[in-house]
C-alpha cells in the first residue's frame, strides 16, 4: 500500500484539532486506501449490512471504542450518520473518528446535522505533486492524460472504459442515494458537456437545450456537482467596477483525465498542455489551501487572469498558469495591476526553475514553479 505522506500528515494534524474528522473526495480518489494506511486504526465499512446493524445503537457501539482511532468508511450509508457522529463528539471525545464520504457534510438531506463546531474536514483531491513522488512516477504528461484518481493513474493503458464506469457508479451510488435526481440521461449529458468545456465561462442557458431540461434544473445540477467535488466553480473577483465581470462563474471539471476523455484526447499535443496545466495548478492549490474560494478575474474588454487568491485583509495574488515561462505574455497581469496596484503578480510554469522576477515598466512579475507558488501563497 502506497503511503501518501502529505495526506497522512494532514489527517494527523486535523485529528489533533478535533475528535471528528470528515474526509471527503470523489469516488476512487483513494479515501479508503488512505484511511487504511493510518497507523493503529479500527476500520468499519458502512456499506456492509452487519456493520450498519452494529451501529443502530450508537452509544453501545462507541462504548467499546474509547481511546481508539476509528475509520467509518462510506458513513453516508447509515440511515442517520450525523446522529452517531454527534454523539461521538459530545459524549465520547476520546474516540477519534475519521468518517469518509463523497460529498461535503450536509450536502444532502441524509445529514440532519452538519456538526458545526464539532468536526474538522479534509478534502482529498485528485493526485498532487507530492503523490507523484509517493507513487514513484513523476511523469506529468502521464498524470495529465490519465488523471489523478490513483487506479486510473496507475493503469499502463489509457483507462477509457473506466471513465464511463466511474460515471455510472457516481450516478448510482452518490447522486441517487444522496440527492435522488431524476433524468439520468440529461444529468450525464450535462456532465459530459461540462467536462468537454471545462475551464470556460458558465452560462446555464447554453446547457438547457442540449440536455432537454430547464435553466433552473441545470443550475441545480451544477450545485450537486459542486457539492460532490466533481466540479470546481470559480466566482469572479471584483471590486464592483463597471468594466469587471462580477457574476458569471468559470467551471472546471475535477480531474484532467476526465477532461481529456470527454474531449476525445488519447494523446497530448503541445497546445493541450497549457489548458491541462491550469487544471493541475487549480487542483494543487485546492489541496494545499483546502478551499474552493479561489477566484478568477476578467474585464469586459476580454482581459483575464487565471486565478486570484485573496485572503481577507491581504493583497490579492494574481496567478497566470503557463506551460512555458518563455512564452508568457504578462499583458493581462499588467492590466490587473493597474486596477489593483497592491496585487502580487505571479506566473507558475514547470520550467520556471530557478524562480526569477521580471520588471515591466515598474511592475514586477514573479515566475516560479508550482511548489514555490504553493509555498508563496501559504505564507500569505
Amino acid at each position: 500500500m502506497v503511503k501518501r505522506r502529505f495526506w497522512i500528515e494532514r489527517l494527523e494534524q486535523q485529528w489533533r484539532r478535533r475528535s471528528i474528522l470528515w474526509l471527503r473526495g470523489v469516488r476512487r480518489a483513494g479515501k479508503t486506501s488512505l484511511a487504511q494506511s493510518l497507523a493503529a486504526v479500527e476500520y468499519f465499512d458502512c456499506e456492509l449490512p452487519r456493520i450498519r446493524r452494529a451501529m443502530e445503537d450508537p452509544e453501545a457501539f462507541l462504548q467499546g471504542l474509547r481511546g481508539k482511532r476509528v475509520v467509518l468508511d462510506e458513513v453516508h450509508r447509515l440511515p442517520n450518520p450525523s446522529e452517531l457522529l454527534k454523539i461521538a463528539a459530545d459524549h465520547f471525545p476520546t474516540v477519534r473518528i475519521l468518517a469518509t464520504g463523497s460529498s461535503t457534510l450536509g450536502a444532502s438531506s441524509r445529514f440532519r446535522d452538519t456538526l458545526a463546531g464539532r468536526k474538522t474536514e479534509l478534502w482529498l483531491t485528485p493526485m498532487i505533486e507530492a503523490d507523484l513522488t509517493d507513487f514513484g512516477d513523476t511523469d506529468l504528461s502521464h498524470r495529465l492524460l490519465h488523471g489523478g484518481l490513483p487506479p486510473f493513474f496507475l493503469s499502463p493503458e489509457l483507462p477509457e472504459r473506466d471513465f464511463q464506469e466511474w460515471m455510472d457508479a457516481y450516478w448510482a451510488k452518490d447522486i441517487q442515494e444522496l440527492f435522488r435526481l431524476e433524468r439520468r440521461a440529461s444529468f450525464q449529458h450535462f456532465v459530459e458537456l461540462l467536462m468537454a468545456q471545462s475551464g470556460g465561462i458558465f452560462e446555464a442557458t447554453r446547457f438547457a437545450a442540449p440536455c432537454e431540461v430547464s435553466r433552473t434544473t441545470i443550475t441545480n445540477y451544477l450545485a450537486v456537482l459542486e457539492a460532490t467535488s466533481v466540479a470546481l466553480v470559480l466566482r469572479p473577483f471584483s471590486s464592483r467596477r463597471s468594466n469587471e465581470i462580477i457574476a458569471a462563474p468559470k467551471v472546471y471539471g475535477f480531474d484532467t483525465g476526465f477532461v481529456c476523455a470527454h474531449r476525445g484526447w488519447t494523446s497530448l499535443r503541445p497546445d493541450d498542455l497549457g489548458h491541462l496545466w491550469e487544471h493541475y495548478v487549480l487542483n494543487e492549490l485546492t489541496a494545499h489551501l483546502q478551499t474552493a474560494d479561489l477566484r478568477y478575474w476578467r474585464d469586459k474588454q476580454g482581459h483575464e487572469v487565471d486565478l486570484i487568491w485573496a485572503p481577507r485583509g491581504k493583497s490579492p495574488a494574481a496567478i497566470e498558469c503557463k506551460w512555458s515561462a518563455r512564452d508568457c505574455n504578462p499583458a493581462n497581469l499588467l492590466v490587473f495591476a493597474r486596477i489593483y496596484p497592491k496585487a502580487i503578480l505571479l506566473v507558475t510554469a514547470p520550467d520556471a526553475r530557478p524562480a526569477f522576477t521580471r520588471n515591466y515598466s515598474g511592475i514586477e512579475v514573479q515566475f516560479l514553479t508550482l511548489d514555490r507558488l504553493v509555498a508563496r501563497l501559504a505564507s500569505k
